[in-house]
């Protein structure tokens, strides 16, 4: 670390993050979680424990007239056997609200996953530390976006003034329920992120409970969106039950009521958005599991296959077909008793013209500009005046 500059750190605590559960103690520093900790007691699940842990949507804010900022973290890299190497999580800079800086730290931690074993082994490593010069040396709001796909414990934060928390903008807060693709999957940077993009656009406050391969109906999932202020609403439900070949219609309809029920008593007429899958065709009439097509590895994108029989439908598999016309008959049902329920088709946000012109690369997730694409429509159809989520209107 430099000498040139007197040095002041800060203890990292609630008050300057945002977008976080709660905060773990750990032996090098602190780890925001995006889940609370009863929530994460109740699934041992080791893709929930990486994706809940990856910081998507998770800032330190922080008002200070510092000229350099320096951020200490212990990220954790994921390594996937025959796979190119994923690229070190990008952490962006705002200043006021702009955009000013981006960068990566090396090293940390490394976990190695196979996919066709079913294994995950992690090896330790060092701390990195992220380093922003040449700020303006006058008083400002500082956030600091964490990688969107990449746990990251933060160990410390130094800066050459005093840091304080910044105050609150009056902003309606917006918590998001999805999956991969709510969590980030392709997106180039924190910030662009399509959930992260659309609240930028729609002047709100996010938090994000994306969750990779978790967007399950999950009864504590629920509880944590019931326990979680917010003034806006919604949650992106049907990729995952069918990737994962989760539940049949049977159970998926009143697992749904029962998460939107349980939503409910947290928050009884907070205006709430059911969004259902964007375009995926592997998905469309096929149902999953979804398994990675290993055959594609030599080609440096790993893509996916939908593996099920369309002729099982008639059993009750999903489809997301099946779960869009089973989504926006329950939400039509509910929204009988309940004005400020509203459901939106994700075909909206990415539908059969978009995939002609932005083909899912590896045929399930979006890349950096189908994530900005996706977050511009939600802003215009949710976030506008006459939206569902319009900010003004929040109860």
């Amino acid at each position: 670390m430099s000498t040139e500059h007197t040095w002041i750190t800060t203890p990292l605590t609630m008050d300057l993050l945002r977008g976080a559960h709660d905060l773990e103690r750990t032996a090098h520093g602190i780890l925001p979680h995006r889940l609370p900790a009863r929530a994460r007691a109740q699934c041992a699940d080791g893709q929930l424990t990486m994706a809940e842990s990856q910081p998507t949507g998770v800032r330190l804010v922080f008002r200070t007239r510092a000229t350099v900022v320096e951020l200490e973290t212990l990220p954790t890299k994921r390594v996937y056997v025959g796979v190119p190497p994923r690229p070190d999580g990008v952490y962006d800079l705002l200043v006021d609200g702009r955009l000013a800086g981006q960068g990566s730290v090396a090293g940390g931690n490394t976990l190695t996953i196979d996919m066709a074993k079913g294994t995950a082994e992690q090896q330790p490593g060092p701390t990195g530390t992220l380093r922003f010069t040449d700020l303006a040396d006058e008083v400002k709001d500082v956030e600091i976006w964490l990688p969107h796909n990449e746990t990251t414990e933060l160990v410390a934060l130094r800066t050459d003034a005093p840091v304080e928390p910044a105050p609150d903008r009056g902003r309606k807060v917006w918590l998001h329920h999805g999956s991969s693709i709510s969590h980030g999957s392709d997106a180039a940077s924190p910030t662009t992120t399509w959930p992260a993009l659309a609240a930028a656009l729609g002047g709100v406050e996010l938090i994000n409970l994306g969750l990779g391969g978790g967007a399950l109906l999950d009864p504590f999932t629920a509880r944590a969106m019931r326990d979680t202020p917010a003034d806006l609403l919604s949650i992106k439900i049907g990729i995952n039950l069918v990737n994962a070949d989760l539940m049949r219609l049977r159970a998926f309809t009143p697992a749904v009521h029962g998460f939107l029920d349980t939503v409910r008593e947290g928050h009884p007429t907070t205006p709430l958005l059911v969004v259902s899958p964007i375009l995926c065709p592997i998905h469309e009439d096929t149902p999953g599991p979804c398994a990675p097509d290993f055959s594609t590895l030599g080609t440096g994108q790993l893509r996916f296959r939908a593996t099920g029989d369309p002729a099982e439908r008639a059993y009750g598999k999903l489809t997301l077909t099946v779960i869009r016309d089973e989504l926006a008959r329950i939400v039509e049902q509910r929204a009988a008793e309940d004005p400020h329920l509203h459901y939106l088709d994700g075909r909206a946000l990415y539908g059969e013209a978009d995939s002609a012109e932005l083909p899912l690369p590896d045929a399930l997730h979006p890349d950096a500009a189908t994530h900005r694409r996706i977050g511009e429509r939600f802003a215009g159809l949710a976030f506008s005046a006459h939206g569902p989520l319009a900010p003004g209107d929040a109860a």
